[in-house]
């Protein structure tokens, strides 16, 4: 079973961006499906988080429990499919703070699939200027294929095209998710599900080193620096 978690910043009800979040979550799931996989998908809509973002950007120790419980999904999942709308020729101010609270090794090595909504195409290359940029910073594996639906290619040509590209982005991501039986696993061993969460900073046990690596490379004798 492997999770996917959608992360979606639109602010209407309903929402375009809501709208696309769930037809590349349809189409991902699919492709897992199709691999003989099953996936369980978890939805967090930042506008139902909007409160509990404001408090937690002015106040770290601030009580978030929606927010908190969105970031051990993170911590978690096997992909992510993050969609925002283009404000100003960028993602959004809400969809930027959510992914200031997070730690720096929040979405480490973690599959992703970007898009965007917006009125005009104008703001299309946000997707590689403002999204891809901000999603490597966070060491997040970023799908080559990123979606951008403007509202003025609605039954145009262009907005059909925009149908087979999310079939393409859908597949690279389920193809992060869920290792090929066409080829063997790395020397390691180490499958995607194998992998320990990803830190969120919630936790103090996160941080903590256990007993075993601490003695690891000792051999009981006392080094000059102990005899000193």
């Amino acid at each position: 079973m492997r999770s996917l978690v959608v992360v979606t910043a639109g602010l209407s009800t309903p929402s375009s961006t809501r709208k696309l979040a769930e037809a590349l979550c349809e189409a991902t799931e699919a492709h897992i499906t199709a691999r003989g996989e099953g996936v369980e998908v978890q939805v967090i809509e930042l506008r139902e988080l909007a409160t509990e973002l404001a408090a937690a950007m002015v106040n770290w120790g601030a009580d978030t429990p929606n927010l908190d419980a969105a970031k051990r999904a993170l911590s978690t999942a096997d992909g992510l499919i993050a969609v925002t709308p283009a404000f100003q020729g960028s993602y959004s101010g809400l969809f930027k703070m959510f992914f200031d609270t997070l730690t720096p090794h929040a979405l480490e090595g973690l599959p992703t699939l970007i898009a965007a909504t917006g009125g005009s195409s104008r703001h299309a290359l946000m997707l590689d200027y403002s999204l891809r940029p901000l999603f490597n910073y966070l060491h997040a594996v970023v799908v080559p294929t990123g979606i951008y639906q403007a509202t003025e290619d609605y039954g145009t040509q262009h907005g059909a095209s925009t149908n087979e590209r999310i079939g393409v982005a859908a597949g690279q991501l389920a193809d992060l998710m869920v290792s090929p039986t066409d080829r063997v696993g790395g020397l390691s061993g180490i499958n995607a599900t194998d992998q320990a969460p990803r830190k969120t900073g919630l936790d103090l046990e996160e941080d903590l080193i256990d007993f075993g690596s601490l003695l690891a490379g000792h051999d009981g004798t006392a080094s000059d620096s102990d005899r000193a």
